[in-house]
């Protein structure tokens, strides 16, 4: 009973989100003018301001957030480490140096999105080769090789910033912080979540014994190493998508699981889905905000994750929420 009113209020408050999304912005409108707009595709500037801008927004957010709170779940199990989370690895740096480059250079929207996923999953190939070498592949060393990594990416990153060109370092530093003004509608990245969800809740038994040891998983006939490499390319492969659609976006895929198991505990039969719902709700809402607080202007939605998340973190770490 706990769990299915866990499930349904995360079911009402993502429906929420998405409402709160379609009818706020510039352009008024309540419920029944989003309806009318939606179904009969009328030709007014409602429906056109729902269908070009505020439904891809609205619909990315939720997809983004969804998969950087799968991925969280996930690294945090691989790396037994509450305090994971998906760019830990470095997989957003990659990210970011292509498209920070692909920026320096004038490249439209999409190569700068080729090049986000291809950064991301060569990043991705650079940890996994770096922390298996010729030895064994423990959580320790996939975490100091991607925190290498990581810094190596920053680098870069500062690097690219350092010699741009002035007008180009306001995109460069929005697309940092997240932003989704110029997202589409999210097929592809929609497609990766589905896949992601019930890949790894299909594994939800293995990754239930994986966090209670090593030992205690091979004994209980759990392909560990197999376990590990799965779970590294299917967090990295969300990470990917997710920053490909929205840039760097912090604190979600660190907080949701951890505010999911705060109320539920640790069954990754109901972890999993319950933080996919969770994550989207969540970033879909801070991405309103950040553009209707200060509307017209916009803010990047990182920012917003930011502020939500340090409070919320302190406070599940006072809870003692911070476990795996």
């Amino acid at each position: 009973m706990r769990a299915t009113s866990l499930f349904l209020s995360l079911i009402v408050a993502s429906i929420i989100s998405l409402y709160w999304a379609l009818v706020s912005g510039s352009v008024s409108s309540n419920f029944a003018q989003v309806l009318d707009a939606l179904w009969t595709h009328q030709d007014t500037v409602l429906s056109q301001v729902l269908w070009e801008l505020r439904i891809p927004r609205a619909l990315s957010a939720y997809v983004t957030g969804a998969l950087l709170a799968l991925a969280g779940v996930l690294m945090q199990v691989l790396l037994r480490n509450p305090l994971a989370d998906p760019y830990v690895l470095g997989i957003s740096g990659g990210a970011a140096v292509a498209v920070l480059a692909g920026m320096l250079f004038g490249a439209g929207v999409l190569l700068l999105n080729l090049g986000a996923f291809l950064g991301a999953l060569i990043s991705t190939l650079i940890v996994f080769a770096l922390s298996h070498g010729k030895g064994s592949w423990t959580p320790t060393r996939l975490l100091l090789t991607g925190v290498v990594v990581a810094a190596g990416w920053g680098a870069l990153i500062s690097f690219i910033l350092a010699i741009a060109p002035e007008r180009d370092l306001p995109g460069m530093l929005f697309w940092l912080m997240g932003d989704l003004s110029y997202a589409s509608m999210p097929g592809l990245a929609s497609l990766l979540l589905f896949f992601g969800l019930i890949t790894s809740w299909f594994f939800a038994r293995d990754l239930n014994m994986l966090i209670r040891g090593e030992l205690s998983a091979s004994a209980l006939g759990v392909s560990v190493l197999g376990l590990r490499r799965l779970l590294f390319f299917l967090a990295a492969l969300l990470t990917a998508s997710a920053v490909t659609t929205a840039g760097s976006v912090g604190f979600v895929g660190l907080i949701v699981p951890h505010m999911v198991r705060l109320l539920m505990g640790s069954d990754h039969r109901i972890l999993i889905p319950a933080s996919v719902l969770l994550g989207g709700s969540l970033l879909c809402l801070a991405d309103t905000l950040a553009r209707s607080l200060i509307a017209p202007q916009q803010l990047p939605v990182g920012v917003i994750t930011a502020l939500i998340g340090v409070p919320v973190f302190l406070f599940l770490l006072n809870r003692g929420g911070a476990r795996l």
